[in-house]
């Protein structure tokens, strides 16, 4: 399978997610998994790029929720593998004040299991880019929530996800999936 053309790397729940760093929208940088607060859980949500519409509903939808994932102790960031024009023009256009990151090259979107397609054409997008994911790396630095699509059309449902979050943090619900 390895030698699949496609082949990416499956995470491991209970496991930290690969500290990759990337460039900021605004100066500096951000690493996966690497939280201000360490008592947070950082949730880090993979959208396709610009030229998605999807994901332009579900950036505005995470920005309306912002404040109820503060409350729970949740940190957002948003990345994707568009360069920092087009990461910015998505921030113009859905108002997005989480912390965005760019430039996920296919490299790094292999080391997070995302699946990955090439644009249809020229006027979709120059690039191959991730298709949607949210990784959700809890207070210990430990994967605790993967949900990986090879479509736009699958993600993670954003009110269900904040009533999860706040009910797994308060009733100290293990993480799943870690049979070996």
């Amino acid at each position: 399978m390895k030698n699949h053309p496609c082949y990416t790397n499956k995470l491991l729940s209970g496991e930290p997610l690969p500290a990759l760093t990337l460039p900021k929208l605004g100066g500096g940088t951000l690493t996966l998994g690497e939280r201000e607060n360490s008592q947070n859980w950082q949730l880090v949500f993979v959208y396709r790029g610009l030229h998605c519409p999807l994901c332009k509903k579900y950036l505005q939808k995470l920005e309306s929720l912002k404040e109820g994932f503060t409350r729970v102790g949740a940190e957002l960031v948003a990345i994707s593998g568009d360069p920092e024009s087009k990461a910015q023009a998505m921030v113009e256009e859905t108002g997005l004040t989480i912390p965005v990151a760019y430039d996920l090259t296919v490299a790094q979107m292999q080391s997070l299991g995302l699946y990955i397609s090439d644009p249809r054409s020229a006027q979709e997008t120059d690039r191959p880019f991730a298709e949607p994911a949210l990784f959700a790396v809890n207070e210990a630095g430990k994967l605790h929530l993967i949900d990986i699509s090879n479509t736009p059309f699958n993600r993670s449902d954003l009110d269900e996800l904040l009533d999860t979050v706040e009910w797994v943090r308060a009733n100290d619900y293990p993480i799943r999936g870690t049979h070996a």
